[in-house]
This record gives structure tokens, C-alpha cells and sequence, in this order.
């Protein structure tokens, strides 16, 4: 892993016109042009399918798991390639489903994104198991209130690394102390993996499940999950050949095996191997390597940091930086503010989103020093 620095824009990797200014990769990340071209290469392979080994529907996903534990951590068997965050959180329920009863409970976060909300809320009906609704925090201390809301009738911590809606901090790691080992911990990691780094051995979650397409950089279609060998052994939501012993035997799949493959590779969506979309993750993976995810974070931390001074002396309201994660942020406008922030820099080719009382800011490397001064230029014509 390269040594921890800041970097300079990134932008020549990326296809970004110079007079467009993107601050919004938390709702989707610009491609890398390497992950294009090789996504196009893809393409053009199923034109001649006698090409096609049978150990191509393997390579690419197995490509890809030593990858992501270089980048995540964790070993590489506990890594499954799945297409959404939903089928990720939806083989975490099922697994942990039969050993809730009534007493339990199942703690979710009040304005969680429904992807690790909704599979628990339907557990908690048909099991009797109460849910736990942390409210969000007036201090923004997201860390604290989930602390004072655990109790020995949790089994299941639904929770989030950083907060979808406004980037907001959630400590997992003085969570995990807080409940010990034996609690279920299924994160949804989509808005900070690959942005910020993970304590993977220290969390010790149970499921990680991320969606591809925001800080990965990853084609959309594409999610990663991480399984703990606690959970290893689990009934997996689909029963694809590709997770058998003998698949690579075409062979022998007549006689199909009942056995899985080892770690995570049951919990594998079916098809995997014959996606054009895995090469294109392949080459994100290999430009986060080279970047290192550390960098990445001191590199954005930067310049949210910029942004976030010149909001706060505009009135906007922002978390204290120690709720704040380094990539992304959200900040509440001033209440004398009446038009519409997002609509009014969209006309300038400006781009943020919205996400509730927050308007967020969450930029990537591709952002360069006149991306910022026409963002802080607007915001001064706007609010001054």
C-alpha cells in the first residue's frame, strides 16, 4: 500500500468535461476511462463465444476477491459478488432469522437507507422481535445514541459506517466493544468503502455489504459482501451451480455436487461468472490500490474541509467535525434561504444533492481547484 499522502486532482483517469463541477458521488461516482474501455472489451467477447473457457466464469470473480481483501481487509474466502445491497442484507436476515424469537430485538437507525431497514422490520413481524429505532441524534452524535440504546435484548445491529444521508460518522469499532463479539453486526458500508479505510479486524462485523456504483467506483449492478466465518455456513438465498464444488466440471454437472465451494462463495449471485460488468470492477479495484485508500481520504477530507468553512460562515449549519466522515458531508442551509440550492448550481453545471434537511456535498480525486472556486463562487452569489 503506497505511503499516505495528499493528492492531486485525478481528473485525466476520469471522462469530465472541464466545465462540469461534481460533487455528488454519494449519490453516483463518475467511471474510471480504464473501467469503460475494459467494460467494452467485455461486450465484444460475447460475439465470439468459442473463446470462452470454462475457468473464465471463476477468474474474474476470484480476481476480484483477492483484491478487495488487499483493499478491505478480511480474508479473500469471505467475500461474495452480489448485484445489490438488498441481496446482501437479505442473505444476513435470512441467516440470523431462525435464532430470533420473542425477547429479541433488532436495532435499526431512524432515517436508515430502507436497503437495512426493511428485510429486519419484516423479521420483527414474523418472529415477534422487537425493533429498536435509534432517533437521530439533535448533538449529531450518531455513536453515543446507538451506545445508549443497546441492551441484552439486542441481537441484530443494523447499522451504517457513514450515514447516507449527510455523511454523518457512526464509530463501529467502539460499538463492537460496546456489545461484544456475539451480537449480529450487518453494516451497510455503500457510502464509505473505498473512500475511507475500514477496521475489518477490529469491527469484526458479521455481514459488510457495499453497493459498487457510489465510492468504489464500480460499474452499477455490481456489490460486494463481506462474511464473517461465523456465518459461512449458511442457507444462501439462491442455489447457483457456480457455488458448487464440481462447477468448473462442466463435465460433471449432471451430477451436481451438495457441496459449496469454501467461505463465501455460496453466498455468490448466480451468473456471476458470464457478467461483461466484473472486468470494469477489476480495473476500479486496481486503481484504488495504486491510490490507496488513506490517500484517498486525506485527499478529500481537504477539500470538504474548504468547503465546509465557507458554508459555516454563510450560516449553514454543519455537524462538528468529529461527526463529520472525511469524504462526505451534509450541511443545513439558512432558513432565510427560499429558492432551490441543488436546481440554482445545476444551471452552472454545479452538481450536489439533497438527502432531507441537508443539501451534500461529497466530491472524488477527478475534483480540481477550479471546481471548488466556482462552487464557492456560486454559494457567495447566492447567499451574499
Amino acid at each position: 500500500m503506497p505511503e499516505e499522502k495528499r493528492m492531486n486532482s485525478q481528473r485525466h483517469l476520469f471522462d469530465i468535461p472541464d466545465d462540469i463541477a461534481y460533487f455528488n458521488c454519494a449519490y453516483y461516482s463518475p467511471q474510471l476511462n480504464e473501467s469503460r474501455t475494459r467494460l467494452l472489451e467485455g461486450v465484444k467477447q460475447k460475439s465470439h463465444p468459442w473463446e470462452r473457457k470454462p475457468s473464465d466464469f471463476f477468474s474474474d470473480a476470484e480476481t476480484i476477491r483477492n483484491s478487495a481483501a488487499v483493499l478491505f481487509g478480511g480474508d479473500s474466502n469471505g467475500y461474495a459478488i452480489i448485484p445489490s445491497v438488498s441481496y446482501g442484507i437479505g442473505t444476513a436476515a435470512r441467516a440470523v432469522e431462525p435464532q430470533l424469537g420473542k425477547g429479541d430485538s433488532i436495532l435499526i437507525l431512524e432515517e436508515g437507507f430502507p436497503s437495512n431497514v426493511l428485510p429486519w422490520t419484516r423479521i420483527a413481524r414474523e418472529r415477534g422481535v422487537r425493533i429498536i429505532k435509534v432517533p437521530v441524534p439533535a448533538d449529531g452524535n450518531r455513536t453515543k445514541s446507538i451506545i445508549n440504546s443497546i441492551d441484552k435484548s439486542i441481537k441484530v445491529l443494523a447499522l451504517f459506517s457513514s450515514h447516507w444521508t449527510n455523511g454523518g460518522f457512526i464509530n463501529l469499532l467502539d460499538i463492537r466493544k460496546a456489545v461484544g463479539a456475539d451480537v449480529m453486526m450487518a453494516i451497510d458500508a455503500t457510502q464509505s468503502l473505498g473512500a475511507m479505510p475500514f477496521p475489518m479486524e477490529e469491527v469484526k462485523p458479521d455481514f459488510l455489504v457495499s453497493a459498487g456504483y457510489k465510492w468504489l467506483l464500480c460499474p452499477y449492478g455490481f456489490s460486494l459482501m463481506y462474511v464473517s466465518e461465523r456465518w459461512r455456513d449458511s442457507r444462501p438465498l439462491e442455489e447457483s451451480w457456480q457455488a458448487r464444488e464440481n462447477a468448473g466440471d462442466f463435465g460433471s454437472l449432471v451430477l451436481s455436487s451438495d457441496n459449496y465451494m469454501p467461505g463465501a462463495r455460496r453466498f455468490d449471485v448466480g451468473q456471476k461468472g458470464t457478467t461483461t460488468i466484473l472486468p470494469g470492477v477489476i480495473a476500479a479495484f486496481e486503481q484504488l490500490k495504486e491510490w490507496g485508500i488513506g490517500n484517498i481520504s486525506d485527499s478529500l477530507v481537504e477539500i470538504n474541509n474548504r468547503i465546509a468553512d465557507h458554508l459555516s460562515a454563510l450560516g449553514f449549519q454543519l455537524p462538528d467535525s468529529s461527526q463529520r466522515s472525511p469524504h462526505m458531508f451534509g450541511a443545513t442551509i439558512p432558513a432565510k434561504y427560499k429558492g432551490n440550492l441543488v436546481a440554482e448550481l445545476s444551471k452552472r453545471k454545479i452538481y450536489i444533492s439533497q438527502r432531507g434537511d441537508s443539501v451534500r456535498f461529497s466530491p472524488h480525486l477527478h475534483i480540481a481547484r477550479n471546481d471548488i472556486d466556482r462552487l464557492l463562487e456560486s454559494l457567495d452569489e447566492s447567499f451574499r
